[in-house]
């Protein structure tokens, strides 16, 4: 039974025992009972839960008029964007876990052009699960469900960055007709932008001497997409609902610029002046039904399944001139990527009396990768024999996982689970002659035991006061990327010269066994009036069979001549550990009274505090991958009343920091990461019910990614690429109506 079920019962309950206790009074005089029930408010569904988990519902989506899912999550505490992609703990790379409507993600699925019209919540899960045991946690979107009543929405956008206006609509239309609900949310949308980038490497060239080269280029992308999710739920009786949601997607991407390149030292290369256009798509189609049935006694069932099937084409067409404008290099490359997937899984839930619940869950899930690419240069297909043939990765996942939720006492809870988990993968060729291709036939297999025990305690009765403490067992999975076992040959040096670590070639390990994570987590959590709250939480990973790129100096079929290849392996292991601060409300609650603010004043405020150590590697910075020392987030939303034409007026803004940092991956590589810096404000005009307009700009004070990758090449030198990319400010209008 989910908690607004059991909230509704136990009012039921209560008010069924008021009737009881006045069947007497009711002989003397006429008494009116009213039973209501409303759902719980999401700061009481996190004060609840077993496990640390916030959630985010229709409320605080619709609230400032957020324009994606991404937007959303750059203002909760404790998440982090990087690329686009978000990160729990500092962490993403698999680490986080992202789930759309409680399954995995597909590969090149983005949030950001997932409007939250189209979501009916956000569920975050600091830490594991026995149902999802990520190292850092899981970010679970919930696609909008199937109405009760009917709904008619519309969200219009209209966008600019630097070179052109990008436009978008969003429709969500839902409607109940007896036991049948249904729900259509559409989304079509635009993107452009442009940047300046400058590179300078230093490094040698295939005869082995220094060369410095320094490179000025100019970025343009753009295009357009749409994605749909209908969902259909049939009451079939009392007990049991069928649920068919179907999700489609679909990107068409062009990319186009130039980059000049000025000789500092050493030989000039085979170009100096590039032009490229390159552009692709990439679609997805998900289908997952569900049953569920609930029980006379209070027990539930779900059956789901799912099939899903995403593919990619891309393209990219170079033309390099030398120095004194002859064509030098023409290349084209292509690549096809076809991936399914086919799961099947369950979950029975039984009370055991008043203090247990008890739940069975299992997950079977395979997946299959398929690629095929070409690259011809100078009218040579460059890929020959096995490179050249399609090739197949496939992933078997079973699990199946035991949880208790058990109220121990009035004020103290727990929550004991257990998973066993087996993955196995395979790497084939299609073909004869792709037989010999690097990692074609191989086998792994590795199975994982992942034990989690949440403990809670209120320190009162209300329990405005909540300790939380877990001690845990993860895992992260090779992704299927790492384990593709096909070489990638930089294409800067011949397959007849020797490249440099700097300009190493790329391979997948089919090999890589999961990392392992034991953790401890400590929070402690105050809430305030009105979905306020302050909490701090301590977390610490001990990471074992750490998954990093390394560089060797590998003999190879691909070239004539030995080349650096950097892959992934399991190295040795590592440790993470981390404090995080929130704090949320009125202003009047949080700030001192002598300073008399408002309760129209929203405020909110991060701060994490991170330290990793990567075992086997020297010195102070041997960090884990992208694991920011520190990051820091702040914010307003201040409603102001009618200010302007009669209409009620919000304002608000955010600022998140993330200071430059050092990275030292392995005995030979470092890399250096400039800081960040996103200042993004917002005007919110509630016109009426029916009616909202917003104005956003985002990225007020831009600031360039910079970044430093240095490879010690010899005692007496060392490579190294610097590289700067430009960052442009985007403003946006935005329209919502509702019928």
């Amino acid at each position: 039974m989910s908690t607004a079920g059991a909230a509704f019962a136990a009012t039921a309950c209560v008010a069924g025992w008021l009737l009881a206790a006045s069947g007497a009074a009711a002989q003397q005089a006429t008494q009116q009972v009213e039973i209501s029930a409303q759902p719980l408010s999401d700061t009481e569904l996190r004060r609840r839960d077993p496990v640390a988990k916030s959630i985010y519902g229709r409320d605080e989506l619709d609230k400032y008029g957020d324009i994606s899912v991404s937007d959303v999550l750059k203002r909760l505490p404790g998440v982090s964007l990087q690329g686009g992609n978000p990160r729990l703990r500092g962490l993403g790379g698999g680490y986080t876990l992202i789930l759309v409507n409680g399954d995995p993600a597909p590969p090149g699925f983005s949030l950001d052009n997932l409007s939250p019209s189209q979501v009916e919540r956000i569920e975050v899960i600091k830490g594991p699960t026995a149902e999802h045991p990520a190292v850092a946690g899981t970010i679970n979107v919930v696609l909008r469900e199937a109405p009760r009543q009917r709904q008619r929405e519309l969200r219009l956008n209209l966008g600019y960055q630097a070179v052109r206006p990008a436009a978008s609509a969003h429709g969500n239309w839902g409607d109940r007709d007896g036991a049948l609900s249904y729900v259509l949310p559409l989304s079509v949308y635009q993107w452009a932008g442009r940047v300046a980038n400058a590179s300078e490497r230093l490094s040698r060239d295939g005869s082995g001497t220094v060369q410095q080269l320094q490179v000025a280029g100019l970025d343009e992308w753009w295009g357009n997409g749409f994605n749909a999710g209908p969902r259909l739920s049939w009451k079939l009786g009392e007990a049991d609902t069928l649920n068919l949601p179907l999700f489609l997607q679909r990107h068409n991407y062009n990319n186009q610029g130039r980059f000049d390149t000025t000789v500092a030292q050493g030989a000039a290369p085979v170009s100096v002046h590039d032009s490229f256009r390159s552009g692709g798509y990439w679609q997805m189609a998900r289908l997952a039904p569900q049953w569920l049935h609930k029980g006379a006694d209070g027990d539930r069932l779900e059956i789901k399944a799912l099939v899903q099937a995403s593919s990619s084409r891309s393209y990219n067409h170079t033309i390099g001139l030398d120095g004194h404008g002859v064509l030098a290099v023409l290349r084209d490359t292509s690549q096809h990527n076809l991936e399914r997937q086919a799961s099947s899984g369950g979950k029975y839930t039984q009370p055991l009396g008043e203090s247990h619940t008890l739940a069975l869950g299992w997950d079977i899930d395979r997946r299959w990768r398929h690629e095929l690419r070409s690259v011809v240069e100078n009218d040579v297909q460059t890929l020959t024999g096995a490179d050249a043939q399609p090739f197949e990765v496939s992933v078997l996942r079973s699990a199946v996982y035991l949880q208790d939720e058990w109220e121990l006492a009035p004020r103290w809870s727990t929550y004991l689970g257990l998973r066993a988990e087996t993955v196995a993968t395979r790497s084939d060729a299609l073909s004869a002659a792709a037989a010999t291709v690097e990692g074609a036939g191989q086998r792994n297999r590795s199975s994982v035991l992942a034990p989690v025990w949440h403990l809670n305690h209120k320190l009162d009765a209300a329990g405005k006061d909540l300790l939380r403490a877990s001690l845990s067992r993860s895992f992260k999975p090779p992704e299927l990327g790492q384990l593709v076992g096909r070489y990638n040959l930089n294409t800067l040096y011949a397959s007849n010269l020797a490249n440099t670590p700097i300009a190493a070639d790329r391979a997948g390990n089919p090999a890589l066994k999961p990392e392992l994570a034991s953790g401890l987590d400590l929070a402690f959590e105050h809430y305030l009036a009105d979905g306020g709250i302050v909490s701090i939480g301590l977390f610490h990973r001990r990471i074992s069979g750490l998954i990093r790129q390394q560089l060797s100096l590998e003999q190879v079929a691909q070239a004539q001549v030995a080349r650096w290849v950097s892959r992934p392996v399991n190295l040795a292991g590592a440790r993470s550990t981390g404090i995080e601060l929130e704090l949320k409300g009125r202003a009047d609650l949080l700030l001192p009274a002598r300073l008399q603010p408002s309760p129209a004043l929203q405020l909110r405020a991060a701060l994490s505090v991170y330290h990793s150590v990567v075992d086997g590697v020297p010195g102070s910075d041997a960090r884990l991958d992208s694991q920011q020392p520190w990051s820091l987030s702040l914010g307003f939303d201040q409603t102001l009343g009618p200010q302007w034409a009669g209409v009620p007026l919000s304002v608000g803004a955010g600022l998140a920091l993330t200071p430059a940092y050092s990275t030292q991956q392995t005995e030979l590589q470092r890399q250096w990461q400039g800081g960040v810096q996103t200042l993004d404000a917002y005007a919110l005009w509630t016109i009426s019910r029916e009616l909202q307009l917003r104005l956003s700009a985002s990225n007020l004070r831009p600031r360039a990614s910079r970044s430093l990758t240095t490879v010690a090449e010899a005692a007496d030198f060392s490579a190294r690429n610097t590289a700067s990319r430009d960052s442009l400010r985007s403003v946006n209008a935005n329209l919502l109506m509702k019928f």
